[in-house]
């Protein structure tokens, strides 16, 4: 059987809206005046602005190197499929040759 796991996106994105949560909480239950609380609440969400903004960041350039390594491995295998092909028509027309004289 296949196991799957978690992926390192995934437990990270849990890690980030457990945290979020939690501040959250902890910034409704305090006691303290509206104000404090409002302003807590925007240094929170400018956080977690700012830690997805790393996050986005941090998967595209992993998607961007998956998919150059993608294309390198599909233009290496297309030259191998050419050769073949190339060989094939080179013996094809070697044989016709031997039997057109034969």
């Amino acid at each position: 059987m296949k196991e799957e796991g978690y992926g390192s996106a995934s437990i990270l994105l849990s890690f980030l809206l457990g945290g979020v949560v939690g501040a959250g909480l902890a910034l409704l239950l305090a006691p303290q005046s509206g104000e404090a609380t409002r302003k807590k609440i925007k240094e929170l969400a400018d956080e977690v602005k700012e830690k997805t903004n790393e996050y986005v960041s941090l998967t595209k350039d992993k998607v961007a190197g998956a998919v150059d390594e993608g294309k390198g491995y599909y233009e290496e295998r297309k030259s191998l499929i050419k050769s073949a092909i190339e060989a094939g028509k080179e013996a094809y027309e070697k044989e016709k040759e031997k039997y057109a004289k034969g």
